[in-house]
Parts: C-alpha cells; sequence; structure tokens
C-alpha cells in the first residue's frame, strides 16, 4: 500500500484563513511515478496480449477454414455402369470385358453385381463408405434384394464386399473375407488389379450360383439394358422395309405389312421372351414398313429398289449408333437393400 503524501498548512498574506496544500516529498513523488508507469505497463501490455490472442485465433479460424472441407465425407459417385472406376487403373478393355461379364450374369441369375474403384474413403472406414454407396444405388432386385458390391479403395489399400440382404445366407462375412483374402489380395499385392477384380468377381457369381433366387424378369433386365434391345430395333427396322418388300409386293400395302409385323414380334418373342416388348417391335414393324412402302409409291422415279436403299442406310445407322462395349447411361439398381453384410480386407 502507498502512504498518502505529506501535507502542511501554509497560512495566506492578510490574515486570511489557511487550505491545505499537498507538500510532495522526494520519496513520495517516486512512489507516484512508479505507479503510474506500472498502470501504464499493464495496460500496455494488456493490449499487446490482445493484438496477439487477435492474431492467434484468425490464424486457427483459416487453418480450419482450409481443413474441414478436405476432412468432408467423399460424396458417392454416380451410377454410371456397373464398373466404376474413379482411378483409371482398368483400361477400357478391362470395364467393357467386366461389364458384360456381369450383364450377362444378371440376364440368366437375376443378381446385381457392381464394381466401384475410389482413390481414398477418407475421412471414413471403408465400411462407412460402402454403405452409403450400397444405399444410394440399391444394387439388386426390390424385395429379392439379391445385389452386391466390390468396393476397391485404392490409396488407402482397402477393399469392402458389401451383400444385400437377400444374399447374406450364401455370401456370407466369412465367405467373402475368403473371396477377398484369397482371390483378389494376392493378385493386388503383384499390382495386378484387373485379375483380381476379374478373379474376385468370377466367386462371388459361383458363390451367387448356389443360392435359389427367383427367375430374372426379361422385362424387367432389358428395361435396365437398353443397349440390349438396339440390335432389336435395327433387325426390325431392316426386316420390316427390305425382308417385308416380298410380302407386300405379293399380298399388298395392307396385308403385306401385316404379316410381317407378325413375323417381327413372333421372332423377338421367341429371342426375349417378353409378349409386351414382342408386340411393341411388331407394331412398329408394321408401321415402318406401311409407311416405307406408301412413301415410294407417292413418291415420283423411286420404286422398290428406292425403298431397299434406305433400309440399308438407316439400318447401319442404328447399330452403329448403339454398338457400344460399356452400359453407361443404362444401368441402374433395381432397388435392392443392404444392412452392413461382407467383409472387407487390405492389401
Amino acid at each position: 500500500m502507498l502512504s498518502a503524501p505529506a501535507t502542511a498548512v501554509i497560512p495566506r498574506e492578510g490574515g486570511e484563513s489557511s487550505t491545505r496544500r499537498l507538500l510532495r516529498s522526494p520519496l513520495a513523488s517516486l512512489e507516484y511515478w512508479i505507479a503510474r508507469s506500472s498502470r501504464a505497463m499493464t495496460a500496455r501490455l494488456w493490449l499487446a496480449c490482445w493484438a496477439f490472442s487477435s492474431q492467434i485465433v484468425l490464424a486457427i479460424a483459416l487453418v480450419l477454414t482450409f481443413t474441414f472441407p478436405a476432412l468432408a465425407d467423399v460424396p458417392v459417385p454416380q451410377l454410371t455402369g456397373r464398373v466404376v472406376d474413379q482411378t483409371g487403373t482398368l483400361s477400357s478393355s478391362d470395364i467393357a470385358t467386366l461389364s458384360q461379364k456381369l450383364r450377362d450374369f444378371e440376364n440368366r441369375k437375376g443378381s446385381q453385381i457392381a464394381v466401384l474403384i475410389v482413390p481414398t474413403t477418407q475421412p471414413e472406414t471403408i465400411e462407412q463408405f460402402s454403405i452409403r454407396v450400397a444405399e444410394a444405388w440399391k444394387i439388386g432386385r426390390k424385395k429379392v434384394d439379391d445385389g452386391a458390391i466390390l468396393v476397391v479403395a485404392k490409396n488407402d489399400r482397402h477393399l469392402r464386399i458389401e451383400v444385400g440382404y437377400g444374399l447374406e445366407g450364401v455370401l456370407t462375412d466369412v465367405t467373402s473375407r475368403r473371396i477377398i483374402d484369397e482371390d483378389i489380395t494376392p493378385k493386388f499385392r503383384s499390382g495386378d488389379f484387373a485379375a483380381g477384380i476379374g478373379a474376385g468377381v468370377d466367386r462371388m457369381m459361383r458363390v451367387i450360383d448356389g443360392e435359389p433366387l427367383p427367375s430374372p424378369s426379361r422385362s424387367v433386365n432389358f428395361a435396365h439394358n437398353l443397349d440390349d434391345l438396339a440390335p432389336v430395333f435395327a433387325v426390325a427396322l431392316f426386316a420390316s422395309i427390305g425382308v417385308g418388300g416380298f410380302f407386300r409386293a405379293i399380298l399388298g400395302r395392307l396385308l403385306g405389312s401385316l404379316v410381317t409385323g407378325g413375323i417381327i414380334a413372333a421372332v423377338t418373342w421367341f429371342i426375349l421372351g417378353s409378349a409386351a416388348l414382342a408386340a411393341a417391335v411388331g407394331i412398329l414393324g408394321f408401321i415402318i414398313g406401311f409407311v416405307a412402302d406408301l412413301f415410294s409409291a407417292i413418291t415420283p422415279g423411286t420404286g422398290r429398289s428406292g425403298g431397299s436403299s434406305w433400309s440399308s442406310g438407316s439400318s447401319g445407322g442404328w447399330s452403329s449408333g448403339s454398338s457400344s462395349s460399356s452400359d453407361s447411361g443404362s444401368f441402374s439398381g433395381g432397388g435392392g437393400s443392404f444392412g452392413g453384410g461382407g467383409a472387407s480386407g487390405s492389401w
């Protein structure tokens, strides 16, 4: 505690009353200036601390601003085909071969299998990411839930087989783990990712083949594989104009077109096994043939040969425009559900 400075009574001239005036001693003045300097230094210190703290807070805010987006969950890729490779690991021929294999398996068995390759799933685990993919893609038939997804996180060196509810009895957690350990990861360790994925998919299909499942619906499969219908329409176009010209020449325009449409419908039904699709293609063949014959009859300088020439050009256009080795844009999940069954591994 600082003592109060000494005071003295100094009389005024003329006998007037006196008042107290401050009488400073050297020691009191020193204590006063020390106290005043201490308060000034304390204020400056608080100001410096506040400025430094503000800079620290600003720096932390900037770091968090750039860090949190990097730690956001990896978005689920769009389902563009049975094989989705976001790393460029597989060649176009590898993807085409694997996609065709999976397409044929779906047409024969009904189950859907998809393959996804991503660079990383961080900050999520492979299990968390895979179930998000399964819930978004809905691989497998609705209420049958016979879908499976092979997910590979290349940079993380992790992979997982995600299994739908309907396949958990045959593609069990133990079986999935054996497929990973025995068929996939040995080839991954040697750098042959295409062979590892192919071997894993082959064994998954063999295991699923042992499970009694509902027969695949032709109409559902072709609704999901529009590329398979293009050759059918191309043949219908050629038959309705080229071959149909023979029947129209013998039976007349109307009856000949009806016979041509009926033949096309019968052939379509025999190949695809879908009555509704056969009827649609047959009607289309009748309309195309009838209009083409009518057009050739009313156009000067054209005849059957002109119609045949138009047939050749149209048929070529259909086949070239629809031929594709991948099922991009024509494949989608059938509504299958997943519950987290499957297994994970690493290499």
